[in-house]
């Protein structure tokens, strides 16, 4: 039955219109930024695609998900799982299509590792007959895996995880084995209930000299549950971890083994292995065994821009429409959120930084697969150690950002970014793990960094191998630091970020190297070392892609000028976040820093019109934002007020408040509200009494 409330609307302006006129305040072309963005692999066509496919289906309706308890949840993933692989089929979906209609369910499904890590690791750890055997059955589904790594104790530390893998001499095979309780296998997605297959890394033990010898961690393919009942073979304990702060849908899982025994060609083999008589086969290049991770890495810096730019787009429609207070000098009607220079330069430098983040994320993708092509294709490893360092320090340096500018959007969008309507909370909590999953963004750092001294130190010596050793030679020879026009000069800018990674390596070479200083007392140091060379990558690309001639897609040249100052924006924001870092390096000085502070003002001021559309070019469809805030007709109060009233399912009953009275919903009397909640509170303790028997 109709109330009231079905007859008002929100005060006037109404959030389309004030939408619209934002709109109306810029020229950039939306269409034409959004085609250079997603110029790659026909990906708007793509998510048009299968956008119009998942709306018209129930089950991928996300009203009231938030709801949910967490084994529902994770029921209801794994039936979108389902959902989208019969999908596939029915429609001719590749890969890539799969993987779109998952970005656009925007959680993280059962299915998550099987088409990442265990695909990845299959595809380049396996030798030409591994390949043959478990391709096809991975392409085909006919097998579902996960990948197998971080344990109880270990997570980062990939060299001291205890799970090890003994080879048997008279039977040709392997034992795996977990020693200790800290050697479960813990957090592996897909692992808990779903995967029947996993790469599991573990420690190569070869028997030599009457002893067992260590080899390090490889990765073995395994099966680990019964085809038919889906039930853990023998030898094997595997588990669903519980609750976490996101990934309500993902069966994270623990995994520990008892002399469960492998066959010879378990053991991934592309670049490494164990000869039938027991002998150990020593990779090229150790690197090439963690492809697979370096994959991920790199994935994960692309997928950062995407994360961002939900956030952006959430803050900047919300905050251009919703309005508090009148000017105190000028007076008249509130402003718009987003007017206040106190917003802008939380929310505007983070919209800048998706686009950064953009093109650093293809920079990263091109170098992976080229690099890849050329160990494939010629055996070229020269820039393996390169891509290793780029893609941990930009892992840990964009997953940083991303998180913390994620829940810095949260928190501009005032109360209502606090409620379920916002779309905020499974954007922000499904993604809190990313600076600590696929390697702590505090511990990979110190990849970079190593790689860093490395090349400082051939660059002493004369030596220049890599892309890199030019910077640092030239740094060697003049040590000093030419005086930058940051405010005009934009090439200048790049240089000063870059002779700020030099001052920080050459300082790192000289406490390392040079006075033999201890590692763990430089971890600090380390660290912010990694994230200022990630930095200058952000900086160097996005650079070269709004300044260069041959951009392409072109876009047009006043949106072109758009980007440009998306560029000084980032640069200079970063710039002036780690001050003391450029002024000890001698890139800034007191001058600098107070003529910085007008000229940001002044780009948060040019910025500003352009903002809705700019987020707009991100081109997130409504239904994967599921925002009320960030709808992009800017419908926000009836949106937010339809979800409460009409959806809400603690609305539908009334009821009794009277502390005297043991009824919890009217009407249903105590006899029967005690036997409810009997029965709810037994659940909890039958259940876990019922999991013990289990077990």
């Amino acid at each position: 039955m109709a109330d009231f409330s079905d007859d008002l609307k929100p005060a006037d302006p109404q959030g389309r219109d004030i939408l619209a006129g934002e709109r109306n305040r810029s020229d950039i072309d939306v269409e034409q930024l959004a085609n250079h963005l997603f110029h790659r692999g026909g990906f708007l066509k793509r998510q048009k695609k299968i956008l119009d496919v998942l709306e018209r289906r129930i089950l991928f309706s996300k009203k009231n998900q938030l709801n949910l308890a967490r084994p529902d949840r994770y029921h209801l993933a794994l039936a979108r799982s389902k959902e989208l692989r019969r999908l596939s089929l029915e429609h001719g979906w590749d890969l890539d299509d799969y993987k779109m209609a998952q970005y656009l369910v925007g959680e993280v499904s059962p299915y998550a590792l099987h088409t990442v890590m265990f695909s990845t690791s299959i595809r380049e750890q396996s030798n030409e007959e591994q390949l043959k055997e478990w391709l096809p059955r991975v392409e085909s589904w006919e097998i579902i895996g996960c990948y197998g790594q971080t344990e109880l104790g270990h997570g980062s530390n990939v060299k001291a995880v205890e799970t090890i893998a003994k080879w048997n001499a008279d039977s040709k095979d392997f034992t795996i084995h977990s020693p200790t309780l800290t050697a479960a296998k813990w957090w592996n997605g897909s692992l808990g209930r779903t995967a029947n297959h996993a790469i599991v890394v573990a420690q190569l033990l070869l028997p030599e000299n009457g002893k067992l010898k260590s080899y390090g961690p490889h990765q073995f393919v395994v099966q680990i549950r019964d085809m038919k009942t889906n039930r853990p073979l023998n030898g094997i304990v595997i588990g669903d971890i519980g609750t976490k702060f996101g990934y309500a849908g993902m069966d994270n899982g623990y995994m520990l083994f008892k002399n469960f025994r492998v066959p010879h060609s378990s053991l991934l083999s592309k670049y490494t292995g164990v000869s039938l008589d027991g002998k150990y086969i020593k990779p090229q290049n150790p690197a090439t065994v963690y492809g697979s991770m370096t994959f991920v890495r790199a994935s994960i810096i692309m997928e950062s821009r995407l994360v961002l730019a939900r956030a952006c787009t959430i803050a900047v429609r919300y905050l251009s429409i919703r309005r508090q207070f009148a000017d105190r000098d000028r007076g008249g009607s509130e402003l718009a959120v987003l007017e206040y220079p106190t917003v802008q330069i939380r929310i505007l430098p983070l919209l800048a930084a998706t686009y950064a983040l953009h093109y650093t994320g293809e920079a990263m993708f091109n170098m992976y697969w080229s690099t890849r092509a050329d160990i494939e294709n010629k055996g070229d490893l020269s820039r393996l150690a390169e891509l290793h360092a780029a893609s941990s320090g930009l892992k840990a340096c964009c997953t940083l950002l991303v998180a913390d500018g994620s829940e810095t959007c949260r928190r501009a969008l005032g109360g209502h970014g606090f409620g379920g309507g916002s779309g905020m909370i499974p954007l922000n909590t499904d993604h809190l793990d990313k600076p600590t999953v696929e390697g702590d963004s505090w511990m990979i750092s110190q990849q970079t960094a190593s790689y860093l001294i490395k090349r400082m130190t051939a660059a002493v010596a004369g030596e220049q191998v890599e892309p890199i050793d030019t910077q640092f030679q030239e740094y060697t020879k003049r040590r000093q630091i030419p005086r930058y026009n940051l405010n005009q000069n934009n090439a200048d800018i790049v240089l000063a970020f870059k002779d700020r990674v030099s001052f920080l390596t050459y300082k790192a070479y000289e406490n390392r190297v040079v006075q033999k200083q201890s590692w763990t007392d430089l971890m600090v140091e380390l660290h912010q070392l990694a994230i200022a060379h990630s930095e200058s990558i952000l900086v160097e690309n996005f650079y070269n892609a709004v300044f260069s001639n041959g951009q392409k897609p072109a876009v047009h040249s006043r949106t072109r000028l758009v980007m440009q100052d998306l560029f000084r924006l980032f640069a200079l924001t970063t710039m002036s976040s780690k001050s003391t870092e450029f002024v000890l390096s001698g890139v800034l000085e007191k001058s600098d820093l107070q003529a910085m502070a007008p000229t940001i003002k002044t780009l948060l001021t040019d910025i500003r019109p352009h903002a809705v559309r700019l987020v707009d070019a991100w081109s997130i469809p409504d239904y994967l934002l599921d925002s009320a805030l960030g709808r992009s007709d800017g419908d926000v109060y009836n949106a937010l007020w339809q979800k409460a009233h009409l959806e809400n399912p603690l609305n539908i009953d009334t009821f009794n408040p009277d502390f005297r009275s043991e009824e919890i919903v009217m009407g249903e009397g105590e006899d029967h509200a005690r036997e409810r909640l009997a029965k709810l509170a037994l659940g909890v303790y039958g259940h876990e009494q019922r999991l013990k028997t289990k077990l």
